[in-house]
């Protein structure tokens, strides 16, 4: 297994997953530490990285288009220091830093992961139920209702409404944008019923956001509102179906059903021992053909001889 312990985290590795725990330090961002410990699945991993520099290096995780929802609504636009695949390494753990690299490497390697967009979340997005006061309001999720609640800053034509309630099948799209220089941000729920133009400061279905210190914490109720929405990479035949129409009740002229037939036994070991084999091969004409280092062969090979 492959350790890295920072002040700003721990990542570990065990071949499969790679877990990724904030740490407790004062600098540490809010976002992180409310979203807590994260599992990434080595299926959700397009890359990684390590980038030294003068004072300290930065090793980085580098998922999957589609396969975290926080990612997805959040588009590249969260600050280094909120994101949760970014560890802040030391100097002298430099060393480590590459070797943790080098271990995930391999891993896609032999396990043949593609980089391209998955058509379902890989993560499962913040827990529930979330809640989050940032901006001029507060949002409240629990799987199935948004709350939007208001305070003493809201504009009072959106406050005079009261509290506004969404049900998750109302919900369209979701929309997430940070603040930036004298632009204010906002989270809004665009809807079936009631959508408007308004700007985010009028519009009772948003929240407007104004660059403190809580506003990536509205980046969390996105993600958790668009985890639990359709996928926008899944392909057509992927969603789910209607359930079929109830069946009437059989007559006395109704011939008995016919039992279906036993799903088929799974394929027997023989099948992964083959592909252990031909990625061995494969592994092998990498090395031969300079690809591969000898030590990066050396640990892809022992990692598949351990599972064969």
């Amino acid at each position: 297994m492959a350790e890295i312990i920072q002040k700003d985290g721990t990542w570990t590795f065990d071949g499969d997953t790679v877990r990724v725990v904030p740490g407790s330090d004062k600098h540490v961002s809010l976002l992180r530490k409310s979203l807590g410990e994260l599992a990434v699945p080595l299926e959700a991993i397009a890359g990684i990285s390590f980038e030294p520099g003068r004072k300290s290096g930065r090793l980085r995780l580098r998922l999957r288009n589609g396969a975290d929802p926080l990612l997805q609504i959040t588009g590249g636009r969260l600050r280094d220091s909120s994101d949760p695949y970014q560890l802040t390494v030391e100097n002298d753990r430099t060393g480590v830093a590459e070797y943790f690299v080098d271990e995930v490497r391999n891993a896609l390697l032999i396990e043949q992961i593609a980089s391209e967009p998955v058509g379902r979340y890989l993560l499962p997005g913040p827990t529930l139920p979330i809640s989050a006061s940032a901006g001029d309001g507060t949002v409240d999720f629990d799987g199935e209702q948004i709350r939007l609640s208001w305070n003493w800053k809201t504009e009072e034509s959106k406050s005079s409404g009261g509290t506004r309630t969404i049900g998750l099948g109302d919900v369209e799209a979701v929309e997430w944008q940070p603040s930036a220089s004298l632009e204010n941000g906002f989270l809004r729920f665009v809807v079936t019923k009631g959508r408007t133009s308004s700007p985010p400061k009028y519009d009772p279905h948003a929240i407007e956001l104004w660059g403190f210190r809580k506003d990536p914490l509205m980046a969390l109720i996105a993600a958790a509102v668009v985890a639990r929405m359709p996928h926008p990479y899944a392909p057509e035949d992927a969603r789910p179906a209607l359930a079929p129409p109830a069946l009437a009740p059989p007559g006395p002229d109704t011939p008995e059903p016919v039992p279906a037939a036993p799903a088929s036994a799974p394929a027997a070991d023989g099948g992964d021992h083959d592909a252990m084999l031909r990625r061995l091969r494969e592994l092998g004409e990498l090395h031969r053909s300079g690809i591969l280092t000898d030590d990066e062969f050396a640990t892809a090979k022992q990692a598949i001889l351990k599972r064969l």
